[in-house]
């Protein structure tokens, strides 16, 4: 049977519902896919069920031009439909999926330079409606451009309510059917993950987690496999996915070994379309997965240390994201109650040393709504800095920036520097130093330089005093000459306060 054609936009979901035999059990027994062509190009699409006997393909055109799709199934009913599809310019301010782009940096697919500020809400759409709501209002003001979040609900300290709704359906004896999904779910996931994409946002989602009461953390490997197959199936066409396999895949080992993993990443990169991102979540801070497989596209980390952040690419050779640097708090938990100077310290610093950073708040509240947890408000003061730091990254920052030194290296070692790979903007962040001068570090040659400093946390920026460099005289220490001559071409003036940033605009 040849079906109408459509019109689609490149990077917007072309999706095919079919009406099938809903007998049994489809979600085990049917299977259904399409291959869709242009040309000599041809991508395959796994169908999926959506209940009532509704089976759907999703598509999401990477290109413009015309494609043609034909599916296969076990189903006579579903089997062998054909049809065809324009795929027409993009929508204005639609880039399509993030990519890995100059090895440890990212951008949408169109090229477009992407730079990642997330926050965590990790079952914010498990929360009744209002807060849910109210969630997605907050976020539109806070400039975060992904947001961590997990399928399943959650079991932990400010955890504690039932989820609005369940992931599979109960089993009638107080337990859960894991071969029956719930679609409303489902259904509600998916709507939830298209607002973030019209804010801008990556849904950066958990497939599992430890803490759990309901069994989806040990449904048993044969479930684990058609639940992951399932989840890429209907929702590889969003743009704005990216996989995380897990949080703290590492306190999950007695029950998913590392062998396991590998296997859910290689049903992603068989199952999901659009090739999004995968990475995976360690809970002990000594427990890294091990990121330089090749399934894997970036690393994915929480660690509190982040002047580590080199010593991370270098050993992985990937972009490094540190989602949990520990969050704005003060809750009796330790990871929960650091400053927000602090955050937005360990924000520049992980940025400046080539890596990406991830916020998160958890205040104390009485009726157990935390940000990091709920959504709904933020009472923190990082989240504004944080807006601004992107702000002021995406004017210059267009293909990542890469240290300016090695880690081990003087002045490196001390303070965090880089320079976008394109503009040839450097940022120096001084952290807890406060000098009135700095004079190290700025390149020697030709070029004529504009000059500002930043204050991250007054979110103000300010035209620098360009002064003389300073000329070291030699010192000897453990056999290594330091100074000598200046290393600089320039000096600036400083206010001497901590927590400043120079930039460093080539002219012309």
């Amino acid at each position: 049977m040849t079906l109408q054609t459509a019109n689609t936009p490149v990077y917007d979901r072309f999706e095919l519902c079919l009406t099938g035999s809903d007998n049994g059990n489809p979600y085990l027994n049917v299977e259904l896919s399409a291959i869709f062509r242009q040309g000599n190009r041809e991508i395959f699409v796994p169908g999926f069920y959506d209940g009532d006997g509704q089976y759907r393909i999703r598509f999401m055109p990477p290109i413009e031009g015309e494609w043609s799709y034909v599916t296969t199934a076990n189903d006579k009913m579903l089997d062998g439909q054909s049809g065809q599809l324009v795929a027409t310019a993009p929508r204005k301010g639609v880039h399509g999926p993030v990519r890995v782009r100059n090895r440890f940096h990212f951008a949408y697919d169109d090229g477009t330079a992407y730079a990642p500020f997330g926050t965590t809400c990790y079952v914010w759409q498990h929360q009744p409606r209002a807060k849910q709501d109210e969630t997605l209002k907050t976020l539109a003001k806070t400039g975060f451009n992904k947001l961590r979040m997990a399928v399943f609900p959650k079991e932990y300290p400010y955890n504690q309510n039932e989820p609005l709704m369940p992931v599979f359906e109960p089993d009638g004896e107080g337990g859960v059917n894991f071969d029956r999904p719930n679609f409303k779910y489902f259904q509600h996931l998916e709507q939830q993950i298209e607002q973030l994409g019209e804010l801008g946002i990556e849904a950066d989602l958990i497939l599992f987690h430890p803490y759990d009461r309901w069994g989806y953390c040990t449904m048993g490997a044969e479930a684990d496999r058609r639940y992951v197959a399932y989840l890429a199936a209907r929702l590889g066409a969003y743009r704005n996915v990216w996989w995380s396999l897990a949080n703290e895949y590492d306190f999950l080992l007695d029950v998913k070994p590392v062998s396991l993993w590998d296997e859910f990443f290689h049903i992603l990169e068989e199952h999901d379309q659009a090739g999004h991102l995968r990475s995976i979540h360690n809970g002990d801070a000594s427990m890294n997965f091990d990121h330089r497989k090749v399934w894997v596209t970036h690393v994915c980390i929480q660690h509190p240390d982040v002047k580590r952040t080199q010593e991370w690419r270098n050993a992985y050779g990937k972009p490094v994201v540190n989602d949990e640097l520990e969050y704005e708090g003060d809750i009796f938990l330790s990871w929960g109650n650091i400053s927000a100077r602090e955050l937005v310290h360990r924000f520049w610093i992980t940025v400046l040393r080539g890596g990406y950073a991830g916020h998160g708040e958890t205040y104390d509240d009485p009726e157990e709504l935390l940000w990091w947890a709920k959504g709904g408000k933020l009472h923190g003061e990082s989240w504004q800095r944080i807006k601004f730091m992107r702000e002021i990254m995406a004017q210059d920052v267009k293909g990542g920036l890469e240290p300016l030194g090695p880690e081990s290296q003087w002045p490196w070692h001390r303070v965090s520097g880089a320079r976008d790979i394109e503009t040839g903007t450097s940022f120096i962040y001084l952290g807890e130093h406060q000098p009135n001068q700095w004079t190290t570090g700025f390149p020697k040659d030709n070029s004529d330089y504009e000059v500002s400093v930043i204050d991250p946390w007054a979110m103000t920026l300010e035209p620098a005093e360009v002064i003389p460099p300073v000329i070291m005289r030699p010192v000897r220490h453990a056999n290594v000459v330091h100074g000598g001559k200046p290393d600089a071409a320039f000096g600036v003036r400083l206010p001497a306060r901590e927590g400043l940033v120079i930039r460093v605009r080539r002219k012309g």
